[in-house]
């Protein structure tokens, strides 16, 4: 096991302190949702599903708060400093917590001491897109132009270090080609300069994707899941295209700051399961948007963030992402 694994699972277990009356209580007041992007993106969404089903479930108002920028830093340290009562959570995309300790020589929290994990959320697998005109059809076809033309295709990222960065970096590293990056302040933007022609390629979720390759405007050449996914059955994944074990996803999750309460920690994760495991809420909003469920233990979400803390900084510093500023 690494330092930062031990540390995290010592953390874990320090902050989960038994408290039973306090989740009694719990909640007596509005709780406040922080999400570290603008409305519309996937980080909101959750946040209002998350806020509806908590009012829902306990009658006392719960609301969202958009806090972007910094690459979430921005919203992470409001979180870090509020009171651990349960009253004051955060959706955190995996950045937060295993990219951006490996990209900044110092951030204003601490991913490890400053919060306690609740539950895993959602994860997104992405979609490899390029601007129709682009005379790719396939990863092999990309590569083989790529190669051809090392530098000459720029693609869009939705800032330093984000997934969309990330994700393309490994691809780079896993295939031997080299791309030219061009960085926006969202996914949007890129998605729209892929579509207008500015650039040429991006990885981006699947939902966002989806609707613009039905209607025209993108192609997508490959998924980033493990095995094709079922409301795309004709889009083969990246892997079985000539990159054995490539996986292109985003996810997130569910956090408060440190010393919450173990049994209100309890208690809002099993809200979050229960919301997680509801038949209509899948239908509705899971499989619109290409979502799957990554609702567990406060445990298990602790393990994923050790394993993706190795993933992620042996990338960047093999690739050796630097900020600009």
């Amino acid at each position: 096991m690494t330092g930062w694994a031990r540390s995290l699972v010592v953390a874990v277990a320090m902050l989960l302190a038994p408290s039973a009356d306090a989740a009694q209580a719990y909640p007596e007041r509005p709780i406040t949702i922080v999400v570290p992007a603008a409305p519309g993106g996937v980080t909101d969404l959750l946040g209002r599903a998350l806020a509806k089903h908590f009012t829902q479930a306990w009658g006392r108002e719960a609301i969202v708060e958009n806090k972007p920028g910094a690459n979430n830093q921005i919203a992470a340290e409001l979180v870090a400093k509020a009171a651990p009562d349960g009253y004051t959570l955060f959706i955190g995309p995996e950045a937060t917590f295993v990219v951006n300790p490996f990209l900044y020589a110092k951030l204003p929290y601490d991913p490890i001491k400053d919060f306690t994990p609740i539950s895993g959320l959602v994860s997104i697998h992405h979609a490899l897109i390029v601007n129709p005109a682009l005379p790719v059809k396939s990863v092999p076809d990309l590569l083989a132009l790529a190669r051809e033309k090392p530098g000459g295709l720029n693609y869009g990222t939705f800032g330093i270090g984000s997934t969309g960065h990330l994700n393309m970096e490994m691809l780079e590293h896993d295939t031997g080609i080299r791309l030219v990056p061009v960085h926006y302040k969202g996914a949007t933007p890129a998605l729209t300069d892929v579509m207008a022609g500015h650039i040429q390629l991006m990885f981006i979720s699947v939902g966002s994707a989806a609707p613009q390759a039905k209607g025209g405007k993108v192609r997508i050449i490959a998924i980033g899941a493990p095995q094709r996914l079922a409301g795309l059955p004709d889009i083969p994944t990246i892997a079985e295209s000539g990159v054995p074990g490539f996986e292109a996803v985003s996810w997130f999750a569910l956090y408060g700051p440190a010393n919450m309460p173990a049994a209100v920690v309890d208690k809002i994760n099993g809200e979050v399961r229960k919301l997680f495991a509801d038949a209509a809420f899948n239908q509705t909003f899971m499989a619109p948007q290409y979502f799957e469920s990554l609702a567990g233990s406060p445990a298990e979400l602790s393990a994923r963030l050790s394993s993706e803390a190795a993933k992620w900084s042996k990338l960047i510093h093999d690739a050796n992402i630097k900020l600009s500023e």
